[in-house]
């Protein structure tokens, strides 16, 4: 059961009841990991269905089987429950660090095999299997926060105020979903403001379909937090003699807030889960698909890279069209080699030119998806997802290709090593544009696992690029924000958070994004592209200021730029450049919302803030922002001008924003000058 969470003495530790009624204590005391069958009213984290018919396993903990585990950073402790049947173990695991304030936890789920013969009917059927319960000490009720979206609007906030009941959410869609990230915030009922009181937040690191459910009992003093692997749409049977591992679950406490807690997922994924081989490796990048689409041709191409390369691109990315039989999305996708109607020379032409002018190479690719008119499929037809006799399910004129079995991985893995041993690319865009659909094997006793076995076989191969090609950035996307969690984050370098690029609804998007992931894996393009949502005019400074709020990229068609755009274009990419480290690696405080009349983002490093501004109206009201976090003593000055100032009176009498580089946005940069 769990003792303690949170500040030291807040917390008391759990007590039973004086009077029991329509309950057993295990439904009401806060365990660690529950079954079906210790628990009978309330929550539970596994659910088994053995061959007899009934469901349920009694967990107990065993003798001498908590074993702690330290390396000097880390601890790492190990619990054995057992069943008194005997045929089912659960070895729970929780890590921490000295490093982070991410808790981590997983279970081991064991089908114990006594007589050494395994009976396929002998098989029992985990049809939940959670990662790990979590019991917040926010109650009675709690306010919780989360992300929800559709495609081209993910990662807005929401807030609810959970008095009593259960709020579920999670994807069936085979990827981590537009819908809702895997991720949820909680505090008191009574908690104002993002920096006061004590705050607690459990997110899963998975990529495949997941559910997130949390339980606020009535008049119960914690909520409970359950989440793991999908259990609508698939269920994990196990063979005597065999185990399944769950998916990882993270939890953070934090006593400032949720201004705190994302702050310390940004540290636990910059300093855990990302490589640390500076801000170059996720470089400022060109995509040219909004300017050619599917008409790649060379000579377009090159002209493209020459603009992009004198605006300060560091690396050219062509999208989606660059291979055999790709004229539009009805053809062509699973046959990755290089169309020679549009690349006679070969791709190398392409490519020499883009070196040669300073910058690196790069790819887009979907390789999970295949068209019915391709020559993969025509070979393989079996590969893709189908529910027996039912029609197939076509979006965006695709299949999925079922990564769960062995050949369709080792193709993958080969495709990929092919082209990035063949040619000298060193960014690669990994996409997926659809969900799964008709998900299984019908014939196999394991279809069921499709989305598990597909989901880490994802993972083994953008394992296989991180660790065989580390000078290669990946780039992780699927149809903008569909596929981003902490499981991906630890194999990718940077990822696409919507396809929605007009700057006012991207802001609000970036938001979002931003109280739980770090903002140098954002992704971020200029383009010309309009909003849809808050179509107020925005100046082409606003959308790069956009922009730099991450990993800045450029996708406008700059045939279409005049020469006195391209130059002011190019002055804003080498602000960026000067401010990179900053955006990167700083922690980061927002200053109230897109929607009103002025918003900042700051990013404060021990010798340097940056302040992101941005205005609602070509013509602002007078903005003054109060910094936040700085060290009273110290003194800064505003580069470009004479002003300086202390930390204390950065908080306490705000900075004027001048407008200096537009009416409606800027960017303020103070040195550090005290050192």
């Amino acid at each position: 059961m769990l003792e303690h969470w949170g500040a030291p003495g807040r917390d008391q530790p759990w007590t039973a009841p004086d009077r029991l009624h329509f309950a057993t204590l295990l439904d009401l005391a806060p365990l660690e990991y529950a079954a079906l069958g210790t628990r009978h009213t309330t929550t539970s984290e596994l659910i088994v269905q053995r061959p007899a018919g009934h469901d349920g396993i009694n967990l107990r903990l065993a003798d001498d089987s908590v074993r702690v585990d330290r390396d000097g950073h880390s601890t790492h402790l190990q619990a054995l429950l057992t069943d008194p049947a005997g045929d089912i173990t659960v070895t729970l695991h929780v890590l921490t660090s000295t490093r982070h304030d991410v808790v981590e936890r997983w279970a081991e789920v064991s089908h114990v095999d006594h007589g050494g013969h395994a009976d396929p009917t002998d098989a029992v059927v985990l049809t939940r299997v959670f990662s790990a319960g979590w019991n917040v000490p926010v109650g009675p009720g709690a306010r919780l926060h989360t992300l929800v979206g559709q495609w081209s609007r993910e990662f807005q906030p929401v807030e609810v105020e959970l008095t009593a009941g259960e709020f579920s959410i999670g994807s069936r869609q085979g990827i981590t979903s537009h819908r809702y990230s895997p991720f949820v915030a909680l505090q008191t009922p009574q908690a104002r403001g993002a920096s006061d009181d004590d705050a607690y937040s459990v997110a899963l690191a998975w990529s495949g379909s997941w559910r997130m459910l949390v339980d606020a009992i009535p008049f119960h003093s914690h909520v409970r937090v359950s989440g793991g692997l999908d259990d609508e749409t698939g269920d994990v049977k196990l063979q005597p003699g065999q185990r399944f591992e769950t998916p990882h679950m993270l939890g953070i406490w934090s006593p400032h807030g949720l201004t705190g807690l994302s702050r310390a997922w940004h540290a636990y994924q910059r300093e855990v889960l990302a490589r640390d081989l500076g801000p170059q490796h996720r470089p400022i990048v060109y995509n040219s698909w909004y300017a050619t689409e599917f008409n790649v041709r060379v000579d377009h191409q090159l002209a493209l890279a020459e603009r992009a390369a004198r605006l300060g691109a560091e690396a050219f990315v062509v999208d989606d069209g660059w291979f055999t039989g790709r004229t539009s999305d009805r053809s062509g996708l699973g046959d990755w080699h290089v169309d020679d109607a549009k690349f006679p020379h070969g791709l190398e032409e392409l490519i020499d030119g883009v070196l040669g002018l300073g910058m690196r190479f790069g790819l887009w690719v979907e390789p999970e998806a295949v068209n019915p008119d391709s020559d993969l499929y025509r070979e393989h037809p079996d590969w893709v997802y189908h529910a027996g006799h039912r029609p197939f399910t076509t979006i965006r004129n695709q299949y999925i290709l079922d990564f769960g079995r062995p050949d369709v991985e080792r193709w993958a893995a080969d495709m990929l090593t092919r082209l990035l041993t063949t040619y000298p690319i060193s960014y690669l865009k990994w996409d997926m544009n659809r969900p799964v659909t008709d998900g299984g094997r019908p014939a196999d006793p394991h279809g069921r696992e499709w989305s598990i076995q597909h989901t880490r076989a994802y993972l083994r191969v953008m394992a296989m690029l991180r660790r065989d090609f580390p000078h290669v950035t990946v780039e992780a996307c699927a149809g903008g924000g569909g596929r981003i969690d902490n499981a991906v984050l630890a194999v990718c370098d940077v990822v696409w958070p919507s396809d929605e690029t007009g700057p006012r609804d991207r802001l609000a998007i970036q938001h979002g994004f931003l109280s739980a992931f770090t903002p140098s894996v954002m992704s971020s393009w200029v383009t010309d592209e309009p909003d849809h949502i808050n179509v107020e005019p925005a100046s082409l400074e606003f959308r790069f200021v956009v922009a730099m709020a991450g990993a800045l990229g450029i996708g406008a068609d700059l045939m279409q730029w005049d020469p006195a755009r391209m130059q002011h274009a190019a002055t804003l990419v080498e602000l960026y450049q000067e401010i990179r480290s900053t955006i990167h690696r700083g922690t980061v405080f927002r200053h109230g919302s897109p929607t009103d009349d002025s918003y900042a983002i700051q990013y404060t490093t021990d010798g340097k803030v940056v302040l992101l501004v941005w205005a609602r109206g070509q013509c602002p009201p007078s903005v003054r922002i109060y910094f936040a976090d700085l060290q009273p003593s110290h003194r800064y000055r505003l580069r470009g001008s004479d002003v300086v100032l202390s930390g204390s009176e950065a908080s306490e009498r705000g900075v004027p924003v001048p407008f200096s580089i537009a009416p409606d946005c800027d960017v303020l940069v103070f040195d550090r000058i005290d050192r």
